[in-house]
């Protein structure tokens, strides 16, 4: 089981060295801007790097908006970044699934996501991400991610699923059975974001706190991690040596178990 760390985008290689990391996470632009990815002048290094790489696509992202103009930026967003994506010999993309308006039925959302996605154009797998915070989720708990992974069935391209921790305890799951029962049906899961949650469980705040300083019971994390059996990021707070303490505290619990 590979363990790393969402690292910063500037040095991403140096910045996964200091903290340990054997799979790493960045982004290729602004998380939080419409801009497209610019080329980077360490690509190559990055492609040659052995650990695997995942880049984070902009949390602007909501291919389900009822506004068509956020719908459109979206598409485009997720475009370019897959594109960017594959310049770095990105192992996935991670897109949080988005949240719809007032009043539409969620199916109205999986079926703008299945459009955006059968004209996307990549190789690099796409890995749909649970959100936890905001209203009208199209993804928020088990049974809906069950249903939208069911009404993408047979798109072409590559598709995936990132488990998020706090996420999925911000919805109100219980961690283990909700890894479980989503592995079991979605026959794996592709990349878990390990993080602890400021926030009790069911509480819909997408807020993380380093790993045993939050409201998730470590056994519960420490045993959704293994159930997950998949490359494993964290998302926790502060620097590289409160980055390197809580890989060591995954670390130290995996071994116990």
């Amino acid at each position: 089981m590979l363990l790393g760390a969402h690292v910063p985008s500037k040095s991403p290689l140096a910045a996964a060295d200091e903290r340990g990391a054997q799979v790493l996470q960045l982004n290729l632009s602004s998380p939080r801007a419409w801009r497209d990815p610019v080329p980077r002048p360490d690509a190559a290094d990055l492609w040659a790097d052995p650990r695997p790489i995942y880049v984070h696509a902009p949390y602007l992202i909501n291919v389900v908006s009822a506004d068509p103009d956020v719908r459109s930026r979206s598409s485009h967003s997720l475009q370019v970044t897959c594109t960017a994506a594959a310049t770095i010999g990105a192992a996935g993309v991670i897109v949080h699934t988005g949240h719809g308006p007032k009043g539409e039925d969620v199916e109205v959302g999986r079926g703008r996501w299945r459009s955006v996605l059968e004209r996307l154009e990549t190789h690099v797998p796409v890995l749909l991400e649970s959100t936890a915070g905001g209203q009208r989720p199209v993804a928020r708990t088990t049974d809906q991610v069950l249903a939208l992974f069911e009404a993408l069935d047979g798109v072409a391209v590559p598709l995936g699923f990132c488990l998020d921790t706090c996420h999925l305890y911000a919805g109100g799951e219980e961690l283990v059975a909700a890894t479980e029962r989503l592995r079991a049906h979605l026959g794996r899961i592709d990349l878990v974001h390990l993080n602890d949650s400021r926030d009790p469980r069911g509480s819909s705040r997408d807020r993380h706190a380093n790993l045993g300083g939050g409201t998730c019971p470590p056994q519960e994390l420490t045993a959704a991690v293994a159930a997950a059996d998949a490359p494993t990021v964290i998302e926790t707070p502060g620097d590289a040596t409160d980055h390197t303490a809580d890989l060591a505290w995954i670390r130290e619990r995996l071994g116990a178990g």
